[in-house]
């Protein structure tokens, strides 16, 4: 009898001990997939921009090699909401084909569009590489921006993207500017445009294009051209969400 009942008993703990485990095993699971809904949710569904249609859209050309400041700078600059929290401008990405892309500093990006399915764009950004040549004989690209800027209320390019600009033909006998020490080859390479002394000039207007130095330089394409489809106080706000003045005052 002392038997059976300590058979019993050790059966009964052990089927308590099993029902614990599990029990503490199935809270756990709930957890976990609590966290993983909270990160999920956070790090993805929450930063997503929604594209909405009645929002004018800008541009951002991206491709293998691209100088990534030249692309983050104007999202930087187009993304701010104002100061009620309210979305201004749809920014998406654009690239040849749906894979990603790897910029000069190793950064991955998948784009938004192709050139196939890309929305009506209020405004083109064509951003630098250091190997821009390998884009200039990209025959594909260049179409895109030809295309593109029948449509495009403005259209700008940062540092090398001018050789882009170039080669398309769009902006012929307008004014535009490089990178600096690249403006002797420019002009040399398209006579037709009015290559603007790089030494001198970081940032040059004419008509719908505007161009820049490149680099952080293409901060200033970006805040000058939100003015101009804004208002001076969302540009100011947008530089005090990006600590502009600090840079501006910085010393060492």
């Amino acid at each position: 009898m002392n038997r059976r009942v300590g058979t019993v008993a050790i059966t009964v703990f052990m089927l308590g001990l099993c029902s614990c485990n599990n029990s503490d095993k199935s809270k756990i699971d709930s957890v976990n997939n609590e966290q993983n809904s909270v990160v999920e949710s956070d790090t993805l569904t929450k930063h997503l921009k929604l594209f909405k249609t009645d929002l004018p859209t800008i541009g951002l050309l991206v491709y293998n090699g691209v100088l990534i400041t030249e692309v983050t700078a104007s999202a930087d600059v187009f993304t701010k909401p104002t100061e009620n929290c309210n979305q201004v401008f749809n920014v998406v990405t654009i690239g040849e084909t749906k894979n990603p892309i790897v910029s000069e500093e190793g950064l991955k990006i998948v784009p938004d569009y192709t050139f196939e399915n890309c929305p009506k764009l209020e405004v083109l950004f064509v951003p630098s590489a250091y190997d821009i040549y390998a884009q200039v004989h990209n025959k594909k690209i260049v179409e895109f921006i030809k295309e593109k800027n029948k449509e495009t209320k403005y259209t700008v390019s940062n540092c090398a993207g001018a050789q882009l600009i170039g080669i398309s033909g769009i902006a012929d006998g307008m004014k535009i500017v490089t990178w600096i020490g690249g403006g002797e080859q420019l002009q040399k390479d398209y006579p037709n445009l009015i290559v603007q002394n790089d030494a001198l000039v970081t940032y040059v207007e004419d008509g719908k294009f505007s161009s820049s130095n490149g680099n952080l330089a293409s901060y200033i394409s970006a805040l000058n051209l939100v003015e101009k489809m804004t208002n001076k106080a969302h540009r100011k706000f947008v530089e005090s969400y990006l600590y502009l003045d600090r840079l501006q005052n910085w010393k060492q």
